[in-house]
């Protein structure tokens, strides 16, 4: 029988999210995202390992995503958790957050682990968040946000037919760098999916074995 996970105020050793993802833009994107998300909260010691990126269709086949968790939890020694994060597209994520992550618990349930489903795309956050991205990576300046950031289907469109620089929105090189930009307190109130990603670390970060 293994020992409960419980929450401190604060973790003093490090601390390591070991993180599944299915775009190569998130490789470099995420782990910006959890420095800026463990910064704001005070968690200095952060480990994180690159994320392992596995297509969507693999992770969501049979035996797909406990493999990919099984391989994760390696990383994790101490404090932390394994985070799974891949967009929703068309799919609820209230149906398959939670059914993703009753699998990822069969693999590893002693570890802590989380599953967020940007609804319905990564980007879609930086739509919730527009405005203070006026101007980087060739973007119009002002950008107004979209009255329902979530709602649309084809945010890297939305972010290329928005751009005055020549080029389109490119995850490998756009999306770390948006990333490290985006008002974070912004992006909460106006995306409910990233509301839970911030909720969700706080968890991670503050989880220990």
């Amino acid at each position: 029988m293994t020992d409960p996970i419980t929450v401190s105020p604060q973790v003093t050793g490090p601390v390591t999210i070991a993180a599944i993802v299915e775009g190569d833009g998130e490789v470099s994107a995420l782990p910006v995202l959890l420095r800026r998300i463990a910064a704001t909260l005070s968690v200095w010691n952060l480990r994180i390992p690159q994320p392992r990126r596995i297509p969507r269709s693999k992770l969501i086949a049979p035996g797909g995503v406990e493999s990919a968790v099984l391989q994760a939890s390696y990383q994790v020694t101490g404090a932390g958790g394994i985070l799974l994060l891949i967009d929703s597209d068309d799919d609820c994520p209230a149906s398959l957050g939670p059914a993703l992550l009753e699998r990822a618990r069969q693999a590893r349930g002693d570890r802590e682990i989380s599953v967020v489903l940007a609804h319905r795309e990564f980007e879609a956050w930086f739509l919730a968040a527009a405005a203070s991205l006026s101007g980087c990576r060739g973007l119009v300046d002002p950008l107004d946000p979209p009255s329902n950031p979530e709602g649309i289907r084809g945010a890297k469109e939305w972010l290329s037919s928005r751009k005055n620089d020549g080029t389109s929105y490119r995850p490998t090189v756009d999306q770390a760098e948006l990333t490290d930009v985006f008002d974070l307190e912004q992006d909460r109130k106006a995306a409910p999916s990233f509301d839970k990603f911030w909720r969700d670390i706080e968890r991670l970060l503050r989880c220990e074995v």
